[in-house]
């Protein structure tokens, strides 16, 4: 499938480069996307000047004012964020309707058949990062290949603002020279294991077996394998669902381990509740997540034997997984989290089912 033309579009820190554009005297300086250093709380995400300074996203708010005390702190505005990201994916289907949203700032797009008849992925690309700049004043980077893997390889190469294009001939060569962190699936466990190895790039991830790279990250170890060799079949997909969908409350103090949780959980699953009806989606799985005062944390998860989503049912599953947690230590944090959802018209559908 190496006659395909994919593009992955990947927003330079869209959220900070917003409020960047909104309030021009912050254009140059480190800007962080969180809540009150002062409280609880984590960053969303943070401008390319405060990234110099160490600062990452999901990082606690108070490590990253300690890391960068001059830096202005800016609470997300995510619905503002989303009309902005509207528009650029107007963009998008502006030359093809095969757009796979990934998140608000970031998506694949198959210019393979477009609607201008473009022979060139790489001008698309350009017409698109000119676009994007032209409406919203905000940057883009822009990575074309001939499969999806390859082609958000090639979107982080170069940013902020760049383009690069990985060919047939160019991939083997560009995926070699990689750290491999760089492979998405990567993380920090399997990234130790792979340097206690003296593992450390492209090339030296390909010299191993597809058997070495499953006993060092199980099945996804069968996905790198083919990803390092520049395989990657996987279709655009428009209509990809999202997999997980959440609520999380930070606590202004810890609360202690005799504290009513419950009574807490129920107020995130409120907030779930309405979040799941809004955007009419029922659930399978319920997961809990709690984040202990040093940073530990526990999930568990349980799934039902039919969609819910009401509060009380929510709940309900709570309950079970509450009994099979022992909470031993003060807590910073706790989490609801779904999967397995039912969207939209499938909803529907299902439910029709179920009347019969």
């Amino acid at each position: 499938m190496t006659n395909r033309k994919i593009l992955h579009i990947d927003m330079d820190a869209f959220f900070a480069s917003i409020e960047q554009r909104e309030r021009p005297e912050l254009v140059g300086t480190p800007v962080i996307i969180a809540g009150d250093p002062n409280k609880r709380g984590v960053v969303s995400t943070c401008s390319y000047e405060a990234r110099t300074y160490g600062i990452y996203s999901s990082m606690p708010s108070k490590t990253a004012h300690v890391l960068c005390p001059n830096a202005t702190f800016i609470k997300p505005r995510i619905d503002f964020y989303k009309t902005i990201s509207n528009t650029i994916f107007d963009i998008y289907k502006e030359y093809t309707e095969l757009v796979e949203p990934l998140s608000l700032d970031e998506a694949f797009i198959d210019v393979t058949y477009n609607k201008y008849d473009i022979k060139s992925a790489v001008e698309i690309a350009k017409e698109i990062k000119r676009k994007i700049r032209e409406k919203t004043n905000l940057t883009a980077s822009a990575g074309v290949s001939f499969n999806k893997c390859l082609a958000k390889i090639a979107s982080d190469y170069r940013k902020p603002d760049g383009l690069t294009e990985i060919t047939t001939e160019n991939y083997q060569q560009m995926i070699d020279v990689l750290p491999i962190e760089k492979f998405f699936g990567i993380g920090k466990v399997s990234l130790n294991q792979f340097h206690q190895r003296g593992i450390f790039t492209g090339k030296d991830l390909r010299e191993l077996s597809e058997a070495n790279l499953v006993e060092i990250m199980h099945k996804r170890g069968s996905i790198i394998y083919q990803n390092i060799r520049g395989i990657d079949d996987r279709e655009v997909d428009p209509d990809r669902q999202r997999k997980t969908l959440g609520k999380e409350i930070t606590f202004a103090m810890d609360i202690t381990t005799g504290a009513d949780i419950r009574s807490h959980f129920e107020e995130v699953a409120v907030r779930l509740e309405k979040e799941l009806i809004n955007r009419k989606i029922k659930i399978k799985t319920v997961i809990i997540k709690i984040k202990y005062f040093d940073f530990s944390i526990i999930t568990k998860r349980y799934t039902c034997d039919n969609y819910i989503q009401s509060k009380n049912e929510i709940m309900y599953c709570i309950d079970i997984l509450l009994k099979k947690c022992k909470l031993e230590k003060d807590i910073r944090l706790i989490g609801i989290y779904t999967s397995n959802l039912l969207e939209g018209e499938e909803e529907n559908k299902q439910l029709s089912l179920w009347d019969l």
